[in-house]
């Protein structure tokens, strides 16, 4: 008899214990959700995970580090943005061992691809704030797409373009998923528009010599010229297209914004002057939101301009809070992706949604052109095609 009431103390601890231990974890607020965040802080496409990373801090400097109750935990890892190889295996690697809950951040389109089947097997969400080529989504069940596609910026200044009088147009893209997306969309809505592509020049990603291709260009004579290259090979187009005599033979050039990206904008200078381009942001769209964007972003930098990836990011961050919040604060990644799908918001850059059946961005695609405007170069807008999603190719 004197025994039962130790036994008793001891059956209602275990029965605590059993009831802690059948709480889900998201439950206690100590245990950090951890989101890998895969970017280029290194090589050729340094540009890129400097943007990512500086937007996900001012997110959270902002919106601070937890949502829902817990705790966001960024762990930061360079690929150095060329190869597919290293890409996969740091996913690996932060799964499997790092535990994050949110793979983040991607590059260019071949990372992506190549993390895509490790979202999938282990049930994560994957936030893709910066690859754009339009199959991406189709690759994994958990990848949503913060950025946007090249096709559905592409699309908007074809149908520009064979508005406005340009009849012969060529186009120079660089030689990878995107630029092939950027090359077909590009062709067929020009096309639709009553204008000629009379030849279509395809250019190395890696290590690419434009001199030959430009000379093509310039033989041919063409109305204008339509150009894709990724973000950070935009300055050495525009310098050759003026120091190769393209733009004094009267061949206007059109762009993707990748090639007019706000982050360079300041070192391309006056060669850009005039150049009409589309694209879903620019550091210059005139709204409240964006301009407080802008001095923040600069201010937390040291006065570098925000640009595209950024915004990416930024919503990226976004996307997760607000899943999170819907979720109360479970982690699971089914969930998670579930409560992703149909989000709109008002973003820096205008109104956007995630379509719920692709998980890809749906937004506003601006018509620019490059002017000097608030001391400086910048890609001024002056048309719009809104609620625009990705076409497809």
């Amino acid at each position: 008899m004197t025994h039962q009431p130790k036994r008793r103390t001891l059956l209602a601890g275990a029965a605590a214990a059993a009831a802690t231990a059948s709480l889900p974890s998201f439950a206690f607020a100590a245990e950090p959700l951890k989101v890998g965040l895969i970017v280029p802080m290194s090589g050729p496409f340094a540009s890129t995970g400097r943007q990512i990373e500086a937007a996900v801090k001012l997110y959270q400097q902002k919106h601070g580090d937890s949502a829902a109750g817990r705790k966001i935990e960024i762990v930061l890892k360079d690929d150095g943005g060329v190869s597919p190889d290293v890409t996969k295996r740091i996913a690996q690697e932060l799964v499997a061992r790092d535990k994050v809950r949110v793979l983040a951040g991607f590059g260019l389109t071949p990372l992506a691809l190549a993390a895509a089947p490790i979202a999938t097997q282990a049930r994560v969400p994957m936030i893709v704030m910066a690859a754009a080529t339009s199959i991406i989504p189709q690759r994994s069940p958990f990848i949503v797409r913060t950025g946007f596609t090249l096709a559905q910026v592409t699309a908007p200044l074809a149908d520009w373009a064979a508005k406005n009088r340009i009849g012969r147009v060529m186009t120079f893209v660089a030689d990878y998923g995107p630029g092939l997306d950027a090359e077909k969309v590009f062709v067929k809505r020009f096309g639709a528009g009553g204008g000629k592509v009379i030849d279509s020049l395809r250019v190395p990603l890696r290590n690419p010599d434009y001199a030959p291709f430009l000379a093509r260009v310039k033989d041919a004579k063409p109305d204008a010229l339509f150009v894709f290259v990724p973000s950070g090979e935009g300055a050495a187009v525009l310098k050759q297209f003026n120091d190769r005599g393209l733009a004094a033979a009267g061949i206007r050039l059109i762009c993707t914004g990748d090639v007019l990206d706000d982050d360079l904008m300041t070192g391309i200078g006056s060669a850009a002057n005039g150049v009409v381009s589309s694209h879903h942001y620019s550091a210059a769209h005139p709204s409240a939101d964006n301009q407080a964007y802008v001095r923040a972003f600069m201010a937390a930098n040291k006065g570098m301009r925000p640009n595209f990836h950024s915004v990416g990011a930024y919503d990226g961050m976004h996307l997760l809070y607000q899943a999170l919040a819907k979720t109360g604060g479970d982690a699971d990644g089914a969930k998670l992706l579930a409560a992703m799908k149909g989000l709109a918001w008002n973003s820096v850059r205008g109104p956007v949604r995630i379509d719920a059946a692709t998980r890809d961005i749906v937004q506003t695609v601006y018509i620019r052109k490059a002017q000097q405007a608030d001391g400086g170069m910048f890609n001024v807008e002056f048309d719009q095609v809104a609620n625009f999603a990705d076409p497809g190719v």
